[in-house]
């Protein structure tokens, strides 16, 4: 027990006296910020790739963004998120001559990742979409896309918000890796307090506990839009 309660004091003296708190709130601030513009992102790319996907492919062009898309999650749900990061930030960035900024280059991935798997969350969504819906845009003089974008979409969004708080989890979780690239996160910050205390016990427990914490706060989110939602249906 005394041994536990020193390395409690050493943590305590990196992370209050030493400013060892801004690095984590720096981190914290990070991780929330790729999460949550990632999956803004990605929820844009993902309903552009699903519309197209769900649109009849009568023309050529519509059938070569369908294989486009078919390609662009089939990548990106085929590779690890950390080997994404590692090729845009190291070989993509250093061929194209580009210099961006290690966070945004993280929320470009993570948006890019995100929306190959929110393309199939929304494709699944546009087809639970009752098809009388379409049926009934379509009667009223409107086109197959306005019909998809001003009726069925919005529907498909209201029908998948739960799966999208999922995929926010997933997120704030996966964005434990992006230090790989030089960005600094939670991991940073705990594994800083670590290395100058010479102790990592209690940096990666009190790292754990802030992930869980974060995690309950999104889940118990959820429960409380899908109650909303429930109610809202009742009444409809």
């Amino acid at each position: 027990m005394g041994n536990f309660s020193s390395r409690v004091e050493r943590f305590w003296e990196i992370f209050y006296y030493n400013n060892g708190y801004i690095k984590v709130l720096e981190g914290l601030q990070n991780t929330v910020y790729i999460a949550v513009v990632g999956l803004l992102l990605g929820t844009i790319i993902g309903t552009i790739i699903a519309s197209v996907e769900v649109f009849p492919g009568y023309s050529r062009m519509t059938r070569f963004f369908q294989r486009l898309g078919k390609f662009y999650v089939a990548m990106f749900r085929g590779t690890p998120i950390v080997v994404q990061l590692l090729v845009a930030y190291y070989v993509l960035l250093p061929l194209l001559g580009l210099n961006i900024p290690s966070l945004n280059v993280c929320v470009l991935v993570f948006g890019f990742n995100s929306g190959a798997y929110i393309s199939e969350i929304m494709r699944g969504g546009i087809m639970s979409v009752d098809s009388g819906q379409m049926e009934a845009g379509r009667a009223v003089g409107l086109s197959y896309s306005v019909t998809l974008v001003t009726i069925v979409v919005p529907q498909a969004i209201k029908n998948i918000l739960p799966t999208l708080g999922n995929e926010f989890i997933a997120l704030i979780k996966e964005t434990s890796v992006v230090s790989f690239v030089g960005a600094a996160d939670l991991y940073v910050a705990f594994n800083y307090i670590g290395t100058n205390s010479y102790e990592f016990m209690v940096p990666y427990l009190v790292m754990a506990l802030i992930y869980i914490t974060l995690v309950m706060i999104i889940a118990f989110l959820i429960k409380v839009m899908e109650r909303s939602l429930r109610k809202s249906d009742r009444r409809n």
